[in-house]
């Protein structure tokens, strides 16, 4: 089983109580290896009243909260049964368990909000392999050889053809 991102339907105003609430049970449960990150999507606006700009921070999606997780059935149950939660988006209910969202998808959500959906410092590091998502080389496996993190690109190394052949690759089209 993988780490995906999912959508939890929360009550409007409930998003950053939900977060909280998965973060300490999280840590007080010990769930480091099911539940890795919940994020409340938000982006930063400016607002013009009387002449003055302000910055502010709103909620993309009022009422959601996006949680990456291993779909494992405890870590479904803690999610499902917290305070202010009322389920999952993708969920037909009757005990379903839900679809995650697609890579690219969570990519555009995480990168608005300066983000990434691969936790750079701990999963790309050179010569570890990641699997190719999209593109002529779907689902062939490469081994990093640099990342560019300012333009969201990576180098790896793939074997075409029984040649080692270095190709590049958008960070939004690789799983590690």
């Amino acid at each position: 089983m993988k780490k995906e991102w999912y959508v939890v339907n929360t009550v409007t105003g409930y998003e950053y109580k939900v977060k909280e609430k998965l973060e300490m049970m999280i840590n007080s449960m010990e769930l480091h290896d099911n539940i890795y990150r919940v994020v409340v999507p938000e982006e930063k606006v400016i607002e013009v009243k009387n002449g003055v700009k302000k910055e502010k921070v709103k909620k993309m999606f009022p009422g959601y909260v996006l949680v990456e997780m291993v779909m494992s059935d405890e870590a479904w149950y803690i999610v499902r049964n917290t305070q202010g939660v009322t389920g999952f988006i993708g969920s037909s209910g009757k005990g379903a368990k839900p679809i995650p969202l697609l890579p690219q998808e969570v990519d555009k959500i995480l990168n608005s909000m300066g983000l990434s959906r691969i936790d750079v410092t701990k999963e790309l590091e050179v010569g570890k392999k990641v699997k190719i998502l999209n593109g002529p080389f779907k689902d062939m496996i490469g081994k990093i050889e640099s990342v560019d993190m300012k333009t969201q690109k990576l180098n790896l190394n793939v074997d075409l053809f029984g040649q080692e052949t270095s190709i590049e690759v958008d960070l939004a089209d690789i799983e590690s």
